[in-house]
């Protein structure tokens, strides 16, 4: 069974169905979680599985796998009175889950390109492409996103259609630049200061950032379509980085 199987397999059983049973065949003994909603180890995983209510649901958008990691993008439904958007991190030892990442936020309903935080492409194409597209993601974020070279974003980003999925951000480089711009005048600036994971299979790379949003320590995790060569599309969360976890492992 292939990671991306097994922890289809496991997300399924564990918060499709709701067993709490499914612990034991899925998850490692040395489970980690990083994760605020639970405590570490198999423990924590199966008080979380259990305390989820009759009418949880989970809706996978996107899955991607690279090597022992695989990450899905979906919606929660049930963890509070609004849905939650989530990247999902896993990693993956001799067909059990080793460990856990993630980042959620409610969804918003109206966003500044109209389109919402997890419609468009889903399919995993090009994975002949996976290492160019792999270096053109991390060049991006490395250079512009870390380095500050907002005069490079057009050796990355396309300049015919940029499809926008972050809720404060309009489509294309004119909805970027007024955004940037926007920013500038409020005096926040958006700093990302070590990039963690490059998770990257054919036309998508998801990477895993730190840093801060204004005043505030920020998760980034941000997820890219790339077609010919470009990034065509981008969705993130930016969660806060929280420092009252329910283990000592860290967000990341």
């Amino acid at each position: 069974m292939s990671a991306k199987e097994t922890v289809l397999s496991a997300a399924g059983q564990l918060f499709g169905d709701r067993d709490p049973s499914a612990v034991d065949r899925w998850a490692a003994p040395t489970y980690i979680q990083h994760s605020a909603l639970a405590a570490d180890g198999p423990a924590g995983l199966r008080a979380l599985v259990e305390s989820l209510p009759a009418g949880f649901r989970y809706d996978l958008h996107r899955v991607i796998a690279d090597g022992d990691l695989v990450a899905l993008h979906g919606t929660y439904h049930g963890f509070g009175p609004a849905p939650l958007v989530a990247f999902d991190v896993f990693r993956v030892a001799d067909g059990r889950l080793a460990e856990h990442w993630d980042a959620l936020s409610p969804v918003v309903e109206t966003t500044v390109s109209g389109r919402s935080q997890t419609d468009g492409p889903t399919e995993v194409t090009d994975l002949d492409r996976t290492e160019a597209n792999r270096e053109l993601v991390a060049g991006f974020v490395e250079t512009v996103l870390k380095g500050g070279k907002v005069d490079t974003l057009t050796d990355y980003l396309s300049t015919e259609s940029y499809a926008q999925h972050n809720v404060g951000i309009g489509d294309n480089l004119d909805g970027l630049g007024a955004a940037l711009t926007a920013l500038a005048e409020q005096g926040v600036t958006m700093v990302y200061d070590t990039v963690h994971k490059v998770i990257a299979e054919g036309n998508f790379v998801l990477t895993v950032s730190e840093g801060s949003f204004g005043p505030t320590p920020t998760a980034f995790y941000d997820l890219f379509r790339v077609e010919n060569g470009t990034i065509v599309e981008h969705w993130d969360l930016t969660p806060e980085i929280r420092t009252d976890l329910p283990h000592g492992n860290g967000l990341f």
